[in-house]
């Protein structure tokens, strides 16, 4: 099928912002096919937590009129509700913040805006960016968690609702939505988002990320977010040495998932491109321990108003968090801190003999019902030592529901990441999408 015949609701994020410089259509137009999607699949996949229909209309309108074209002009984007916007409510997935009107727009957001991007609607995230699940369902199969906290991020953009969509990460709040509704989840190198306007969880580890249905849109939206050079994408015949990292929670991992990541490393080496297997150091362990203290710290501190004026409105879970967090002493966190931190050196010179590195995203599928979003062990590593980290749908599980693998690089070779990652998708191809 032409693009032209596509219905403009499933064009990816950089073919809308073609069609639309070109004159083949309007921001106005791709937005109503969007919001027609999104009537006919919101009631089952519920993955929005504000959206405004007239609005998102004439917004698109003032868009079409604007003489000024950015790179993302016209092109349709979800925010989680975790992010502030200043023509929308911000609600954090909790009733405490219910009908919360933020003054501005975060970095990010005001970032999309400056390109031309128009922003759809808020997506709904777990309360607090945390573990506690809200409505929003699994789009391959309602009956399966979408994975969290960015739920409504991760669903949307599946379910062709929204060609991209911005949602954070403190332990796998990217990668694991990614991996479970089928989507391109990129978390870059910490930092070089700027998060300012978002809602802090664990400030040492949040990162503004990427969820889309290429890896094209997502290093166009990243380019946008961090004044990046275009890169330039691999040929057919490049060479790619990868290195595969089981990590130390392999044995945790389901048998779908060890069997996606042995086919990929397999098929990948029948390609031409060099796999060696890659082993972690034993005392990359403790990143299951260094995780928690860290994470429970700052989110207790970084909570103190709302713990102190509305804990009662607090999740059971999110309230054990940040009871535990208050328990943790400043040495206890420094010296977790450290530890961590020393990992990271360490880590450096294991990628000697690789450009990126091949690894799980998630134990499996998506696990049934709605309060379990999945554990974050796979990606929580690579979130902790800063590593840029990509993952691919390329895969299905034993119930047909999508299961991702994970691509990672070095600190702040996130180009050579998005490339390789664009390589390696090209060469295995998409897992189960949502029908259309």
């Amino acid at each position: 099928m032409a693009q032209s015949e596509k219905p403009l609701h499933t064009l990816a994020a950089h073919e809308i912002a073609a069609a639309i410089a070109s004159g083949e259509t309007t921001c106005e137009k791709v937005a109503r096919s969007c919001l027609a999607r999104i009537a006919a699949r919101e009631p089952v996949v519920k993955a929005w937590a504000f959206l405004d229909p007239e609005q998102v209309v004439a917004d698109a309108r003032a868009i079409d009129q604007h003489k000024e074209r950015g790179p993302l002009h016209g092109v349709p984007v979800g925010i989680k509700d975790i992010i502030d916007t200043a023509d929308m409510p911000t609600e954090m997935g909790s009733p405490i913040y219910c009908g919360h009107q933020p003054f501005a727009d975060a970095s990010c957001v005001s970032l999309l805006r400056s390109a031309g991007a128009l922003i759809l609607g808020k997506t709904a995230t777990c309360e607090f960016a945390g573990a506690t699940a809200t409505v929003t369902t699994n789009p391959h199969n309602p009956a399966h968690t979408p994975g969290g906290s960015s739920s409504g991020s991760g669903a949307a953009v599946a379910d062709f609702m929204v060609p991209a969509a911005l949602g954070t990460q403190t332990g796998g709040s990217v990668q694991r939505p990614s991996s479970f509704c089928g989507t391109v989840g990129y978390k870059p190198t910490f930092g070089i988002i700027d998060t300012t306007g978002v809602k802090p969880a664990a400030n040492s580890l949040d990162t503004v990320g990427l969820l889309t249905r290429s890896v094209e849109d997502a290093e166009l939206l990243s380019r946008v977010l961090t004044n990046s050079t275009k890169v330039a994408w691999l040929k057919d015949d490049a060479k790619l040495r990868v290195g595969l990292s089981r990590t130390y929670a392999w044995d945790s991992a389901d048998p779908a998932t060890r069997d996606a990541v042995e086919d990929a490393a397999r098929r990948l080496a029948q390609a031409g491109i060099a796999v060696k297997d890659v082993t972690l150091p034993s005392s990359f362990g403790d990143l299951i321990e260094t995780r928690e203290i860290i994470n429970d710290y700052e989110r207790a501190r970084g909570m103190a108003f709302e713990w102190r004026t509305a804990r009662d409105t607090l999740s059971p879970g999110l309230a054990k968090t940040i009871e535990n967090g208050l328990t943790i002493t400043r040495e206890r966190y420094a010296d977790a801190q450290i530890r961590v931190e020393r990992l990271r050196r360490e880590l450096d010179g294991l990628f000697a003999d690789a450009d990126v590195w091949l690894t799980p995203t998630v134990h499996g599928e998506a696990p049934k019902g709605l309060s379990f979003t999945g554990d974050h062990r796979f990606q929580s590593i690579w979130t902790q030592l800063h590593n840029p980290a990509v993952t691919l749908p390329t895969h299905a599980g034993p119930n047909g529901l999508p299961i991702g693998i994970q691509l990672v690089a070095p600190q702040y070779q996130d180009a050579k990441l998005l490339t390789a990652a664009q390589f390696v998708f090209r060469k295995l191809g998409p897992g189960p999408r949502v029908q259309v």
